[in-house]
């Protein structure tokens, strides 16, 4: 995969997301709480899931591996992100960019999947309960998790390989704070043609075929939750659901934003900052959105912390 082509750059340099001197030590500390509130949020949920065997069901074995995706490609690029604002320049060897390209690819695109799954879930959950461990089985759910993974390592595996056919001459700066696609196809000094259209194929199929299957499960989740008698059964669903529904759209709506357009250097700029939201606000709020919300979250980790604290007293 990562075999060197005819490059004439060794190493690249991101420029990070900001040149204005007076904002990186503020940024520093800001990306720093982000990303500490991600890792602590996601590995804690890893950890709870893991050892909890009550949580052992389908929506939380979902959950699990959106942790672990989270966590894992918010891992790929920040610490490079956060020696942005610390060093005057912040370079990145060759295959080190690409390695990173395709590691941030893959669990992006695993993510968009793993989503799609969880609505699924939740479709079924609510709108025909009575098939629910028929319809979401151990094999049901292992099929829904190993096709998302291998949907990202395809999308992953065809940006990189068309990415390493490209020749980079001598401008070697990513106007970026990670080795993404569109920033790296403005250097290249070669036709970026064929990059551009599996662009165009395979992030418009990664984004709109999630989108409109989570969209298409949550218009049958609302109807069905409109037809609840109960009114405070009613308001309990419909905030479940809104949360969810941000956090999804956040996801999908700055990943639209940032590959589905026209890539100039000005919508690169804005670019960036639509990246925030699903690079590092979305991995830090999907914690919070999916577990502290719910009851059997807050029950096991009430459990988990009295259990310690016990231990610590005797």
């Amino acid at each position: 995969m990562l075999a060197r082509n005819d490059s004439l750059v060794t190493e690249f340099i991101l420029a990070g997301l900001t040149d204005r001197p007076e904002l990186q030590q503020p940024l520093f500390y800001l990306f720093l709480a982000i990303y500490v509130v991600t890792v602590v949020g996601n590995l804690g949920l890893i950890l709870l899931i893991g050892l909890n065997s009550h949580l052992h069901i389908p929506m939380y074995y979902f959950l699990f591996n959106l942790s672990f995706t989270d966590l894992c490609y918010s891992s790929v690029f920040t610490p490079k992100m956060l020696m942005n604002f610390v060093f005057r320049e912040n370079t990145i060897s060759y295959v080190g960019c690409m390695t990173q390209l395709f590691f941030f690819l893959f669990f992006v695109i695993s993510e968009c999947y793993m989503l799609t799954s969880m609505a699924y879930d939740r479709y079924v959950a609510i709108c025909n309960p009575l098939l629910y461990k028929v319809s979401m089985s151990h094999q049901v759910c292992l099929v829904l998790s190993l096709a998302a993974y291998v949907m990202g390592f395809a999308g992953a595996s065809a940006h990189t390989g068309c990415m390493l056919r490209l020749t980079f001459c001598n401008v070697n700066v990513i106007n970026h704070y990670l080795c993404d696609i569109l920033p790296l196809l403005q250097l290249s000094c070669t036709s970026t043609y064929v990059n551009e259209v599996v662009v165009l194929l395979v992030v418009g199929i990664n984004i709109t075929v999630p989108s409109f299957t989570i969209l298409i499960s949550y218009i049958f989740i609302l109807t069905s939750i409109l037809h609840i008698k109960s009114t405070q059964g009613r308001s309990k669903a419909f905030s479940t659901c809104s949360s969810h529904m941000i956090a999804l759209s956040l996801f999908f709506g700055s990943a639209a934003f940032m590959y589905l357009k026209y890539s100039s250097p000005g919508s690169m700029e804005q670019g960036k900052i639509s990246s925030v939201f699903y690079t590092n606000v979305v991995p830090m709020l999907n914690p919070l959105i999916y577990s502290l919300r719910n009851k059997d979250i807050k029950v096991t980790l009430r459990k988990f912390l009295f259990k310690t604290q016990r231990r610590t007293m005797f």
